[in-house]
């Protein structure tokens, strides 16, 4: 399943790279991608993406920028 979410405040492509890396390497991820023109990340699971791994989520982005704020689109 594909789930697409907006990251306010990414203003780094550098930035945006690490992300991106870090929630691949995620378990339960299938892949991740980030356009960072855009704003948006999406990742793909095998299944529904379960609360946890949004958090986890959540946790990647904040440690690589703490002023982007993950939402769901």
């Amino acid at each position: 399943m594909k789930k697409t979410y907006v990251l306010d405040g990414l203003c780094c492509a550098n930035c945006a790279a690490k992300m991106e890396k870090g929630i691949a390497k995620l378990e339960g991820v299938e892949s991740a991608a980030i356009s960072f023109l855009a704003g948006k990340l999406v990742v793909e699971t095998a299944g529904e993406v379960p609360a946890d791994l949004i958090r986890q989520i959540e946790k990647v982005v904040k440690k690589v920028d703490s002023d982007v704020e993950v939402q769901e689109k």
